[in-house]
């Protein structure tokens, strides 16, 4: 046995704890007339907005977003089928970025009873380059447990050098295509076929993130 083509696949996986929560809020309300309408949804905003960029201001907020007011209408039904006057309804999308769950939590408790909020999604996650910093640890690392599994694959057939031939996102070199995606999974596209979880839902004190990479390698024992 001279030289035999060894393919392998590597995994890791790192926990690491949120950096930073966006909580996305919505103000509404609605009636019959359009024009009062828009300037209730607009007196509500305000308080909301000021509560807002005051945490700004003060570095527990590090970024915001406000959305355009949006507007329309519609003739709802009644119980016996009937279509009823025309209800003007309008609503603005705020975003807000923590940096402490502890702050979200008390600024959750603080607007919720307000007229017209509605609480939406928190979406718990890292910074840029925090997670870029992670994704390179983590690819690195599988791609040497691909290395270790394919020196002691040789080593059992009594071979002793190793040389990488391929390595690729997991699926590439198998199919020459991407693996599907598998449900309740999201793929970051870059780096080593990252998958981080996500659940944005209301909860203030997340889980830690789960940030993995999966690559498979071709190698060549001598």
């Amino acid at each position: 046995m001279s030289e035999v083509t060894i393919t392998v696949r590597g995994e890791h996986e790192r926990r690491i704890a949120p950096e930073r929560a966006t909580i996305q809020v919505s103000v509404r309300a609605d009636g019959p007339d359009r024009g009062a309408v828009i300037d209730r949804v607009m007196r509500l905003t305000e308080p909301v907005r000021a509560s807002i960029t005051s945490r700004a201001d003060a570095g527990i907020v590090v970024d915001w977003t406000s959305k355009r007011l949006s507007v329309r209408a519609e003739r709802p039904w009644n119980t016996e089928g009937k279509r009823l006057a025309l209800v003007h309804y309008a609503s603005v999308d705020l975003t807000a970025t923590f940096t402490e769950a502890s702050d979200l939590s008390e600024w959750v408790s603080e607007v919720s009873p307000w007229d017209g909020v509605e609480l939406g999604w928190v979406d718990w996650h890292l910074t840029p380059a925090t997670r870029a910093e992670i994704e390179r640890a983590v690819a690195a690392e599988a791609v040497r447990v691909a290395v270790t599994r394919a020196e002691a694959y040789a080593g059992a057939l009594g071979l002793n050098e190793v040389a990488p031939r391929e390595i690729a996102d997991v699926g590439l070199i198998s199919s020459g295509q991407p693996s599907p995606t598998p449900p309740m999974m999201m793929k970051a596209a870059r780096g080593a076929a990252f998958a981080a979880d996500a659940t944005p839902a209301m909860e203030y004190e997340p889980e830690d993130i789960a940030i993995s990479a999966t690559v498979e390698a071709r190698f060549l024992a001598r």
